[in-house]
């Protein structure tokens, strides 16, 4: 093999490595604290809830309340995505619980599956990437899967956490 029949494959290599560009995350991709309130609904007297994400590059999103533990109930789990120029849509899940009767909760039964909440949220990210505005609606749901009551609508402000 010649020099040249060497050079051309390492050439096209080299030019092939310069056109693959590092993707940028999407600017929602990180950690945020959001302050909610609900316009109706179950949670509606509820005046100081907050809601913690997780966003991660490949469009799933992880969810924490300061309310998680009240009753006790998971963290919520989903998926975002983009819908325009700094505009996202989510939708993410949780488990809700219910005591156990009364004889079995005091044997150590605790608090059992119940059904689970559904959420579903518009987000518009500020300029500058470091707070946005959302829309909820929240629709709940029984341990068969039958709508429940308590669903309401929410709007919320969030900032993003960082050093």
């Amino acid at each position: 093999m010649t020099r040249w029949q060497l050079a051309i494959p390492a050439t096209l290599a080299l030019a092939a490595a310069a056109c693959v560009q590092k993707a940028e995350p999407e600017p929602l991709v990180g950690a945020w604290r959001s302050s909610l309130q609900f316009e109706n609904g179950a949670f509606a007297q509820i005046k100081d809830l907050e809601f913690m994400y997780a966003f991660n590059a490949g469009g799933t999103m992880t969810e924490s309340s300061n309310y998680d533990g009240a009753p006790p109930v998971p963290p919520a789990y989903g998926v975002w995505r983009k819908t325009g120029p700094g505009e996202y849509e989510l939708k993410y899940e949780y488990y809700s619980t219910a005591p156990a009767e009364e004889p079995a909760f005091l044997k150590g039964a605790g608090w059992l599956p119940s059904g689970r909440g559904v959420f579903t949220e518009t987000i518009k990210l500020a300029a500058d990437g470091k707070a946005f505005t959302s829309a909820m609606r929240y629709e709940a749901f029984d341990a068969t899967g039958n709508p429940a009551e308590g669903g309401g609508t929410a709007k919320g402000r969030a900032i993003r956490i960082g050093f």
